[in-house]
């Protein structure tokens, strides 16, 4: 059973004929809107889907099928978390709600089955019980935690974990944020001071700036991402949340409009139910 069988429900190319007419083209649109990947995404992947049937001699509806899923393929811009220095550091970012802590939790299991030294960071200091919920993954996990009481100035929580990591070798931290957009200015200043902090005491490190996302908010979750990564220059997508009534099309939308990767997909609460992203299998799996 593939990873992404749990979207096989969508089925973009259900119920058509066999024959390549105009209306075939009309009702693809009509499925990839309704699949989340929005009306410009839409539009451009069905052109691309038309331009390359002509050029490969295409005249089925079974062989367009094959053609959309390399089109989706291709769109879809994937890539790994860059963890090629001692420690490397991966900041969590996004809005309450969208699997934040949970998705560190279970990165950091995966990565600690790689024989992986990693450290949590519990920088969000401002939600009730975010530091509490870490510590309940830290343990699951078997991994070290730094955190700080409620209230207390993220900035220092991601010092203390620096100078953790140093002390304890390290190989990786991955860092909770607050999850919180009031507005931009709030969170670049934020995320700006972290950096400093991280630029201070781990120069050249590798760094990444990974942006959670719930698949079920569908194009709200583009118009957060696009404030995200006007903001924190985010280096990649984990798209949760996309077992359940999430149509999966918001993972194009977000790599053709923002040229951002995405890294890691969750398709249910399991600790392996998070995985790095496969375009291929993803696409053969909405299609």
């Amino acid at each position: 059973m593939g990873f992404f069988d749990k979207l096989k429900k969508i089925n973009i190319f259900a119920g058509f004929g066999s024959e390549l007419t105009d209306d075939f083209y009309d009702e693809l649109e009509e499925s990839l809107i309704l699949a989340d990947t929005g009306m410009d995404v839409t539009v451009a992947l069905v052109e691309e889907l038309r331009r390359r049937v002509r050029s490969e001699g295409v005249k089925t509806v079974d062989g367009a099928r094959e053609v959309m899923v390399r089109v989706i393929a291709d769109t879809l811009s994937t890539g790994e978390v860059n963890l090629s220095t001692k420690p490397s550091v991966v900041l969590f970012i996004g809005v309450n709600g969208v699997g934040k802590t949970t998705t560190i939790g279970k990165i950091g299991h995966q990565l600690r089955d790689q024989r992986k030294k990693v450290l949590f960071c519990a920088a969000d200091t401002f939600r009730a019980a975010a530091a509490e919920q870490l510590t309940i993954w830290a343990d699951r996990a078997g991994v070290d935690i730094i955190k700080q009481h409620e209230g207390a100035d993220p900035a220092a929580v991601v010092f203390d974990a620096m100078s953790a990591a140093k002390a304890r070798n390290s190989d990786v931290v991955l860092v909770d944020t607050a999850g919180r957009l009031h507005n931009k200015q709030n969170l670049m200043n934020e995320l700006n001071k972290i950096s400093r902090v991280i630029d201070r005491e781990l120069p050249g490190c590798a760094r990444e700036t990974l942006l959670v996302l719930d698949a079920t908010t569908g194009q709200n979750g583009l118009v957060q991402a696009r404030q995200f990564k006007e903001a924190a220059g985010i280096t990649g997508i984990v798209l949760t949340k996309l077992d359940g009534t999430a149509k999966g099309g918001i993972a194009i939308a977000i790599a053709k409009e923002l040229g951002v990767p995405v890294k890691y997909a969750g398709v249910g609460e399991g600790i392996d139910d998070l995985r790095p992203f496969d375009a291929m299998e993803f696409a053969q799996a909405l299609i």
